[in-house]
């Protein structure tokens, strides 16, 4: 039962670091790249907008929505390394 426990922790050790990252990459995009750093990406154009106005428009969704789905493939393989998966 000890032995147990101690998967337990382990997994939750491993859920967190994956949030972790996860939260640091959508921060990172949200915030550093569309908020702090719009004016010096602005002299950059994709599409013909400045590439601040895309990543805060477009690119930090984008990027939210792939991180949903990268959360919910590394939460599967950690369900099934741990045994805890539901099929």
């Amino acid at each position: 039962m000890a032995e147990r426990g101690k998967d337990y922790k382990e997994y939750w050790r491993r859920n967190l670091q994956i949030q972790f990252w996860l939260l640091l990459i959508w921060f990172i995009m949200g915030y550093v790249l569309s908020v702090f750093l719009v004016v010096p990406l602005n002299s950059i154009h994709l599409g013909g907008f400045p590439l601040g106005f895309w990543f805060a428009q477009q690119g930090a969704i984008y990027v939210f929505v792939v991180l949903i789905f990268v959360y919910c493939k590394l939460m599967r393989n950690l369900d099934r390394e741990f045994e805890v998966d539901e099929g």
